[in-house]
């Protein structure tokens, strides 16, 4: 019986009834949602509680966000490249990334009347829904999001051979070496990063190309970043008519605000920082029923005055959603003259904020909290190095007159949210950090990983305590909002961890409420000792991924209840849509949300989730690719190393003096024929039962780079060890050894060949 109308009070929908509920309304896959479709109640809600978890532990099932899924299926919100027409004219895509080993999927495509257009050569944002259709497409889809054009385009170098003849040298590996004739050539030069068009592939010799934009040369300081600006789609040039309305811009008045500009509000930042979008202030409480709290302030630079909702500004904000940074550069979301300009709270200049003051008792609960939109005057500028050394007792000359005025009470305060945050327990991973530092000519000097000082806790707790205030003014407003969420890790995700901690006689609690503090727990018993980075890993590995929602699902690893985006407009287009909010929910002038933007917040929070991830994408790449040239001239150098992932088909292995990645592969790894123990994350050897497993630290020998594509080659040079976690079920493995020592052979021929 199908759930639309007709269900009796005591009908309790089928397995395949779920399943197929779910398939046909992702986008209402909750589990209220499923209850309320089926009309369950009392016991049959526990029930129907009872039966999804079932079906997740099963594979058949899987959990995004507050929806769930079918398991393999097409994510309801994904990223398609259109390729074709059907017979009626509608368009066809696939998926641009899919399972591995998945067939597949075809998704036919349609835009809405007033959506935006789009056609074949076309990568889109779109949301999909499943057809059950025995022939033709499985999907269709509505885009969301037309992005800009490739046209199957090809990046690479450009090169000149000594016989004359030009080469393409493709930035993927992947893709073949192309030919491209003098007619072609379209003024580019040898080393020149070029776009590419390839041409239909001729009979004989390589597949030929003609060159359709120079980028600019490979020697030029900034070119590694711009393979990845353009791999990615990063929209890194501001149109002219965006230019035009940020140079427009004249400084906000001190109407409609209140007048804050005596309060000695200071900017704590990177050394290097060009923009500064949040201040800090804080002091005693002088209530004397709050003995020993504190009032911490925060201002944050008010862009909803420069960027309403849409003008072109916001439109290519809302393209960028969010800025994006490189070792060598920062392609920004909004322009300089916002950014750096008008919105950057410079010291002793007068800048319009959005401020909230919150009151803390002396157990650093907050009591209070109230938001206000402001003119400021920045007290100081200061880095994070700067303050930390004022504090430690070696003031310079900004430093020094604020000190007993301004810096010690922050830290005072700083001590007093500090016990909130130690009694809340938020997850502590022990992830350092490493930053690449280049010279003059844009190569890598070296990398380094900055020390974590108390100045940088102290505007991260502070930042934390003004988005909970944030998410907490609107939900009691009932505005509606952009949460920042962090769901728990799955079902399937917890299991496979509590699998692995077995193996090294750690022990995760099972049940259906997991907190911090029980990785926490698990994170302090291995502290100092052998697996700590192991461990370490693989719970990062276990949680989820971070996205932007309408819907509050809360913050797992701060172990917050509400969590939204405030401290950051200038750069997360998140974090204006809650300055916009706030404005209008508290009636604090012009620049509120509009109910068309409320209107489309699910599609906002989709395009800045995958905004976000490309961002990071994109930023990892580059940094793969600035460490391989660096190491392209130390071919045979040998290097400390730490395993960082393990599959079937070899071991990557990361440098941990550049914080960059190789691979070794598992054909290369002589003695025996290895096995892959996805429980241990490791790799075995059949007969000997000793091998590698994450987080082991090896010696690696570099056999080959390749700068382009970001990719380094390993030999392993350090012996396997014992592992007395993996499984080593010689009585049932004989076809998986046969297999296992198949695939070896193969790959090692492959190696060969080349």
């Amino acid at each position: 019986m199908s759930a639309a109308g007709g269900v009796k009070a005591d009908f309790r929908p089928s397995r395949d009834d779920i399943l197929r509920y779910i398939a046909d309304n992702p986008d209402k896959s909750g589990k209220r949602e499923i209850a309320k479709a089926f009309s369950l109640k009392g016991d049959a809600r526990i029930w129907l509680k009872d039966l999804l978890r079932d079906l997740q532990d099963e594979g058949l099932l899987e959990k995004d966000r507050k929806r769930l899924v079918r398991a393999g299926a097409l994510p309801h919100v994904t990223v398609l490249d259109i390729f074709s027409r059907d017979v009626d004219g509608g368009l066809l895509a696939r998926p641009v990334e899919q399972p591995e080993g998945a067939v597949p999927v075809v998704v036919a495509i349609k835009s809405s009347r007033n959506g935006p257009s789009a056609g074949i050569g076309d990568r889109v944002l779109a949301k999909t829904f499943p057809t059950h259709a025995e022939a033709g497409p499985a999907y269709t889809g509505r885009v969301m999001k037309v992005f800009e054009k490739r046209n199957d385009a090809v990046l690479g170098v450009f090169r000149m051979l000594k016989d004359g003849t030009f080469r393409i040298e493709p930035v993927e590996r992947r893709q073949p070496e192309l030919v491209v004739e003098k007619e072609h050539q379209n003024g580019a030069k040898n080393g020149d990063l070029v776009e590419v068009e390839p041409q239909r592939a001729s009979r004989y010799g390589l597949p030929r190309a003609r060159v359709v934009t120079v980028i600019g040369s490979l020697t030029s300081e900034k070119a590694v970043s711009m393979i990845a600006i353009h791999a990615h789609d990063i929209p890194h040039i501001f149109p002219a008519e965006v230019i035009a309305e940020a140079e427009a811009m004249k400084p906000a008045t001190l109407a409609g605000r209140e007048d804050w500009r005596n309060v000695p509000l200071v900017t704590i930042d990177p050394a290097d920082a060009k923009d500064h979008d949040d201040a800090v202030f804080a002091e005693p409480d002088t209530d004397e029923k709050n003995p020993g709290g504190v009032v911490a302030i925060v201002a944050i630079a008010d862009v909803a005055a420069y960027v309403t909702y849409g003008s072109a500004l916001d439109r290519e904000a809302l393209n960028r959603g969010n800025s994006v940074y490189f070792p060598d550069r920062v392609v920004p979301m909004l322009p300089e003259r916002i950014s750096n300009d008008l919105c950057s709270l410079k010291e002793g200049v007068d800048r319009p904020a959005l401020a909230v003051r919150m009151v803390f008792s002396a157990q650093g609960r907050k009591i209070r909290h109230s938001f206000h939109r402001i003119m400021m005057r920045s007290a100081a500028r200061l880095a994070y190095s700067q303050a930390q050394a004022a504090i430690d007792g070696a003031p310079d000359d900004a430093t020094g007159p604020i000190l007993e005025s301004i810096l010690k009470p922050l830290w005072t305060a700083y001590g007093v949210l500090k016990r909130d945050r130690d009694s809340r327990q938020p997850l502590e991973l022990e992830l350092p950090e490493r930053k690449i530092l280049l010279n003059e000519d844009g190569q890598v000097d070296r990398v380094i990983v900055p020390d974590r000082l108390d100045a940088h806790k102290l505007i991260e707790e502070f930042m934390i305590q003004a988005n909970v205030a944030a998410a907490e003014t609107l939900e009691a407003k009932k505005q509606s909002l952009v949460y920042r969420t962090h769901d728990a890790p799955s079902l399937a995700k917890q299991e496979s961890l509590r699998e692995f901690l077995a193996t090294l006689g750690l022990s995760l609690a099972r049940g259906a409420q997991m907190k911090p503090s029980q990785f926490n727990q698990i994170l302090s018993q291995v502290k100092g000792a052998e697996h700590e980075a192991l461990v370490n890993e693989v719970v990062l590995r276990a949680q989820s991924q971070a996205l932007y929602s309408p819907e509050n699902l809360g913050h797992f690893g701060l172990n917050l209840r509400r969590y939204a985006h405030f401290t950051s407009p200038i750069r997360r287009y998140a974090d204006l849509i809650v300055h916009r909010a706030l404005i209008g929910a508290l009636q604090l002038g012009a620049g509120g949300i509009s109910r068309s933007e409320e209107e489309r917040l699910e599609d906002i929070s989709e395009l800045i989730s995958a905004s976000e991830r490309r961002a990071m994408a994109a930023e990892r790449d580059t940094v793969d690719r600035l460490i391989a040239g660096y190491l392209a001239g130390h071919i045979n150098d040998t290097f400390d190393a730490r395993i960082s992932g393990v599959t079937k088909a070899g071991l990557f292995v990361q440098l941990p003096q550049f914080g960059a990645d190789g691979f070794i592969p598992v054909s290369s790894l002589d003695g025996d024929y290895y096995i892959y123990d996805e429980t241990a994350r490791s790799l075995f050897g059949e007969r000997t039962g000793k091998g590698y497993q994450l987080a082991d630290r090896v010696e690696v020998r570099l056999v080959e780079v390749a700068p382009l594509a970001g990719a380094m080659r390993f030999e392993m040079l350090t012996d396997p060890k014992p592992l007395s976690g993996s499984k080593r079920s010689f009585h049932k493995g004989k076809t998986q050894r046969s297999r296992a020592r198949a695939s070896q052979l193969r790959q090692t021929a492959r190696t060969r060949r080349r």
